[in-house]
Parts: structure tokens; sequence; C-alpha cells
């Protein structure tokens, strides 16, 4: 959604209008594509850095629109979440020293960035998923106060009739209601761009699918999500249910969700993909042009396609069909979605130069993939490597394959002839090829970041430990090491200070809980066999009413065979409780003055965790 300036799509004239626009365009785009308008002889690549803004505690700031402002500079734009923004690379001529450039720009734009959010204490983490992202940054307050976003969040909560549901299962388990898309927000990604010559579009794109699985399990590095474990790379599931507009009874035409692999391999030609686009997905949005793309071709000008262009921005597959205009040509490039950010800028070049190695060292044995591999298996490895990063194993030429097997025999050197061919800078070859193959025989950001966080939260709170695995990246990636040369966090790299141990971060949300009208003697005997000494009582709107204590297992367990009443009966009613934004120092004097051990944490009269004297 580059568009800016973007409203709702509605029944009535403006909708007239567009879809008179939308089939304009696309009768456009075919002439173009018959006449052999397409720039030809010139292959580019091109890159968006999306990259988050992280206060002194390592958690997302809200500050994204100001330090926009300060750096003032077109290459930055921002992105859904106010924590969030994003820089664009200017194209490249796929050669020579390509990479090495656009590399260098891409340092120069985040140094800028850096400063500029630097004066305003902040710092730029490089990550597919932030850490140190929770509930609270989910909330409205965190969307950038832009129209598209509003009308973008208004269509897709419309559509669905209901709030937005994310449910993961990987490691652990997530299972969230929400009722905004900026679930969206917590991604962050490195999106390469590649143009295509038009009549092997079908052939390239397809090609593009086939490698998609093996290429991301080396890059994967967003295993966490709240400090949950879920996938290798829990983008792909969590960027899938964040604008799904699909509800439990499918509507005409939104079988498919927005976000996606696809559903087969490509066949005819660019005009044949983007009419598809328009057959399985409704518009949801309309723009201020008004301009006859046909008439504009006819006059001898390249039309912009807007409305097709907006079309295919609410279209979200993770290899992107693209159109654009170069030197007054038009163009068609793939933009590959599903890198995600970081956790270097060094990594980020040696995924982007891999994937277009790959691309154009295509053997002759590969051309017309469709043909030799069944759609089904390109899509199960890209969700296999999705989940289970370098530890997948993928269907390739009718055998299953270890992924690292496959990377290092055959798609490795596959890549090094594809930009020899190009004629790449072989420096630069070997110095970005040489970054992937350290880390097939390594490990890669996601393996980096599981292991850090198992370590650390055997003596720390998963806050702390998330908090500190946020520092460690940054810090490293300051260094200027790439992955497969990172230490484990240790601990040292983060250590709040007292005013910033607030109860949220150390409070127990894996609670037992028990509702009033359950059986005393049951969940008494339940906190005995299990040593459990504090069981918040909750209604049935799950309100807190109530505390049983280790106190009260005591007091009755003389005579519990003989106890036959509800736990309302004999629970505390008057609860002392405490709020997620309190110091531990308060709550700690709080429990003191009280002489309890225990404090049921609420947000309102809801039950959201429970601090003991142990925690603190």
């Amino acid at each position: 959604m580059g568009e800016l300036k973007v409203e709702k799509l509605t029944d009535g004239a403006s909708k007239v209008s567009y879809v008179q626009q939308l089939l304009t365009d696309l009768d456009a785009l075919e002439s173009m594509l018959e006449e052999g308008l397409f720039e030809k002889d010139t292959i580019r690549i091109g890159a968006e850095q999306e990259f988050c803004l992280v206060d002194s505690k390592w958690e997302p700031s809200n500050r994204a629109m100001e330090v926009l402002r300060a750096i003032d500079d077109d290459h930055f734009t921002t992105e859904i979440a106010r924590y969030n923004l994003e820089a664009n690379i200017d194209p490249y001529v796929l050669s020579g020293d390509c990479f090495s450039k656009l590399h260098d720009q891409l340092d120069q734009l985040l140094a800028k960035a850096r400063s500029e959010a630097a004066k305003q204490g902040l710092k730029i983490i490089l990550t597919g998923i932030l850490p140190t992202i929770d509930s609270r940054h989910l909330k409205t307050e965190y969307m950038t106060p832009m129209k598209r976003y509003e009308v973008l969040n208004q269509i897709i909560c419309d559509l669905r009739g209901d709030d937005l549901e994310l449910h993961i299962k990987g490691v652990d388990e997530i299972k969230l209601r929400h009722d905004s898309i900026l679930y969206e927000g917590c991604n962050t990604s490195f999106q390469g761009h590649l143009q295509l010559e038009p009549e092997n579009f079908a052939s390239d794109y397809n090609w593009a699918q086939a490698i998609a699985g093996p290429i991301l399990s080396i890059c994967a590095n967003s295993p966490i999500l709240m400090g949950r474990e879920l996938w290798q790379e829990s983008r792909i599931a969590l960027f899938r249910q964040s604008v799904d507009t699909r509800a439990s009874t499918y509507l005409p035409r939104e079988r498919d969700a927005r976000v996606g692999f696809g559903n087969d391999w490509v066949r005819g030609t660019l005009v044949d993909f983007y009419k598809d686009s328009v057959v399985n997905f409704r518009s949801w949005i309309t723009g201020d042009s008004q301009m006859n793309s046909f008439e504009q071709l006819q006059k001898g000008k390249v039309p912009k396609l807007k409305a097709l262009q907006l079309h295919n921005g609410t279209v979200y597959k993770w290899n992107r069909l693209c159109y654009g205009i170069s030197d007054n040509k038009p163009h068609v490039r793939i933009e590959n979605r599903y890198l995600p950010a970081g956790p270097t800028t060094a990594d980020e070049i040696a995924n982007f130069m891999f994937w277009v190695g790959l691309m154009k060292g295509r053997t002759k044995h590969y051309d017309n993939i469709h043909e030799k591999m069944h759609f089904k298996d390109a899509k199960s490895n890209f969700y296999n490597a999705a989940r289970y990063g370098t530890a997948a194993q993928f269907y390739w030429n009718g055998a299953l394959v270890p992924c690292k097997e496959l990377l290092l025999n055959e798609l490795l050197p596959m890549a090094y002839r594809g930009l020899y061919r190009m004629n790449v800078k072989p420096e630069d070859v070997e110095k970005y090829l040489g970054i992937i193959e350290n880390r097939i025989k390594g490990r890669n950001g996601a393996r980096w970041m599981v292991e850090s966080l198992r370590n650390l939260s055997a003596s720390r709170s998963t806050s702390d430990a998330l908090r500190i695995v946020t520092a460690s990246m940054y810090e490293h990636e300051r260094k200027g090491y790439t992955i497969d040369a990172w230490q484990l966090a240790r601990g040292y790299e983060y250590v709040p200070e007292p005013s910033t141990r607030v109860v949220r971060y150390y409070m127990n949300t894996k609670l037992v809980t028990a509702q009033e009208n359950d059986s005393a003697a049951l969940v008494l005997k339940m906190m005995e066999w299990k040593n459990i000494h504090h069981v918040p009582i909750v209604n049935t709107d799950f309100d807190l009413v109530g505390l049983l204590t280790w106190t009260d297992v005591e007091r009755h367990r003389a005579h519990l065979e003989g106890l036959h009443t509800p736990l309302k009966d004999i629970m505390r009613t008057e609860v002392i409780t405490t709020s997620q934004d309190t110091t531990l120092e308060a709550a700690k004097m709080k429990m003191q003055t009280q002489q309890i051990n225990c404090l049921p944490v609420v947000e309102g009269n809801k039950l959201v965790g429970i601090i003991t004297s142990k925690d603190v």
C-alpha cells in the first residue's frame, strides 16, 4: 500500500469509477506486453529495510513519527506500527559491485536513522520479530496515525465481523483475540526485489516458489513471540493471520488467505497472474487518480496502473509480482517478502544475494519446474522451513533431503554460478555467500535466539531474558559480527534499573485458578498434591472474586472428606491486589505491610497474573 491517499471502496459512483480504472489498467498492461514495451536488456535489484525502534528498556518505542520527521529523507517511510520504520534502497543494475553498493547505501541510511533516533534516546534493532513486543504494544494507540492504516484496519475488522484471532502452535502455543490488525506490526522484513524478463515470467516465478523453502530455512530468525517459542520463522504464521479477512463462513472470492504462498503453479502471462488476483480477491480501497491508463499509453506515455497497483498492494503473496517504471520503460519484478530483517545488514545482503544467485543460476534441469515438482511439495517445503528452520527436510528431485545437505551440495554452488553468470564482482560473491556457508555449517538467527533464551530463562524471568536477548542482538550487530560468529547472550548485556522493575515483568501468568462454585474439597486437595500456595478464584466472567492460600489448606486438611461446600463459602473475598505497572519495591512493601505473601495482579477486575514474595 505505497499509495498514501486512499479511501474505503464503497458501492456507488466511486466503485464504478475504480472498477473501470482497474479493467483499463489490465487492458493497458496486456497491450504493453503484446507490443514488447517492457524493459528487457537490463536487470535491476532493489530492497526495502524495515526496522524497529526501542527505548532504554529495549521495548518498542512509539516515537517513529518523530524520528521520521527528524530524518527528513524521502528514502524513509512509515509502517503500520509506531515502533517501526522502513528505508527504501535505490535500484542497482545486477552486475559488478551492485551488492556492495546496495550494502553501503543501506548502512548509510541506517546510520542516519540511528543518529536521529539516538537524539531521542532510542536505538534501532534489526530482527524479524522484536522479542520484547507484548500485548500492550498491539493496542490502537500504537498504530501509526495515518489514513491508509486506519482504512485498512477498519476494512479487515468489518469483513471479519469479529475480533481477530491469533493461534500459533510451535514448541509453545499462543492463542489471543484482538480488535485490530496490529499483529502485522510485529513483523519486520528485508524485502528484496529482482526484475524479471516478461517472456520468462511463469518459469521464473515458479522457480522462485520452488526455492523459497530452502532459502527461508537458513535465513530464519524469528522464533519468539511474546515470550513463546513458536516457529523458527514465526512471521510466516503471524502475518498470515494478522490480515486474514476470512470469517468461519467464507465469503465468495475470499476462500484463500490474502497472505499466502499460493495454491498452484503459475501458468500463462503476467497479465493472467494479475487477472487471477482480481478474480480471487475483492478490491478494498480506491485512490484519487482519474487517469485513463489506456489513453496515456496511446499518447506515448507509460501508465502507472494505479488502480491495479492499489489492488495488488492488498494481496500479500510471499513472492509478490510488482509493476514499475524505470527510465520511462515499464518493468515487472518479484518482491521477496519472506526474508526477515536482520540480524545484521551483512546477513541481509547475504540472504538477498543467495536468492538472486539461485534465481539466475537455475540449470536446464529445473526449467519448467512445474512439470517436475508437485506444487504441494514446494508449498510443504516452505511451511516446513518456517516451522523447523535448518532442522527441516525437503522434498527435492523426488526424494526427501535434509536441509543442510541440499543447501551445501546443490543450491549454494548453483547460486555461485548464477552470480558469476551475471558478472557480479567475484570478491562480493565469495564474501556474502561465504556468510551463508558459515551459517549452514553453524547456526542461523532463529537457533541463536532459542538457545540464548533457554539458557537465560533458567535463572531469570522471561521478561528480563527477552530484554537481555534484544540487548545482545544490538551489541553483536554494532560490533559488525554476522550471526554465524555470535556467542550466545550471556546476561550482562542488560541489567534493569530498580525503577524499571515492575510487576508485569515478574508476575506469573501461568496460573492455577478455580471458579467460585467449584468443590472446595477438590481444590484444596489439588493445592496439597501440587504444593500450590495461592489459588485465585474467579466468577463466570473471569473477574477476580476471591483467593485461597496455604493457610486454608492447613485449616481444612483434617476434615476435607466431610467438606461438601463450594469455594465461595470458604474463600477470602477481601483480596488485596496490585497492577501490572506497580514497581517490585512497592509490591514488596505492600506484602510486608499487609503481612501477606501474594498479590493477584488485575486489570480492572480481570485477573492477569499473580506475584508472590518468592518472585520478589
